[in-house]
């Protein structure tokens, strides 16, 4: 699992194709995230899936309250 191609492992790359928004954190953020181990991006990602997978479950409850 590697966002290179490279044989290098790139976090960036793979956090930015699952969908984490890198671009948008200062660049002393982003360097604490490129220097994730391939297992805490995993980790990252399988808890974005989780977030994104009831998002709308949530979304909908908040909107019943409305």
């Amino acid at each position: 699992m590697n966002g290179t191609g490279t044989g290098a492992f790139d976090a960036l790359a793979v956090l930015r194709e699952a969908g984490h928004p890198i671009d948008l954190l200062d660049e002393r953020h982003r360097r604490v995230f490129s220097e994730l181990s391939e297992d805490e991006v995993t980790l990252l990602n399988s808890i974005k899936k989780r977030l994104d997978d009831v998002a709308g479950e949530v979304e909908a409850q908040e909107l019943k309250l409305v």
